[in-house]
């Protein structure tokens, strides 16, 4: 059954599809469109480049009017990110827009990737070491990238094992 959330979000799909903005990808899953996998790349120039995060979008029926739910299902270690992958965004709370779609969400993390704001912290040791102590942080970041390759090395591996 067709709805205006769902009308919206095949739109938000067809453009990040056809015009998606550097390092990020997204897609609705195969059996329900309110459930979105996405992947952002780490930004250049950042503690966070080459890695390869993964995120879970949940929309209901009152998108575009309500922001979806975000969770990193990647292991994430950053100011404004939950022990549990949730976001402290402000255009995910707060500040929230029906004019934002998939790919405005997506670019909107990657650049908090890029720019913590560590006066809103999520993850008070993340928060404490990026004012207090950036080279340890870059160090942890450095981790939670290079444990984003296993963790797609493992799945990789996963689906080879599947299908033999």
């Amino acid at each position: 059954m067709s709805t205006p959330s769902k009308r919206r979000l095949i739109r938000d799909f067809k453009r990040l599809s056809s015009d998606p903005p550097g390092g990020i990808s997204g897609a609705p899953c195969a059996d329900n469109l309110l459930v979105w996998n996405a992947v952002i790349f780490g930004p250049s120039d950042t503690p966070f480049e080459d890695g390869t995060f993964k995120l879970l979008l949940t929309f209901d029926e009152s998108y575009p009017n309500k922001p979806p739910s975000v969770k990193f299902l990647s292991k994430m270690f950053h100011p404004n990110v939950y022990a549990n992958g949730e976001l402290c965004l402000d255009i995910l709370q707060n500040r929230w827009s029906p004019t934002y779609d998939v790919a405005a969400i997506l670019t909107s993390i990657q650049s908090l990737l890029h720019d913590p704001n560590p006066n809103s912290p999520a993850n008070a040791e993340a928060a404490s070491l990026y004012r207090e102590n950036m080279k340890e942080y870059v160090r942890r970041v450095k981790l939670t990238v290079e444990q984003s390759w296993i963790d797609e090395t493992e799945e990789a591996q996963a689906y080879a094992d599947a299908d033999a």
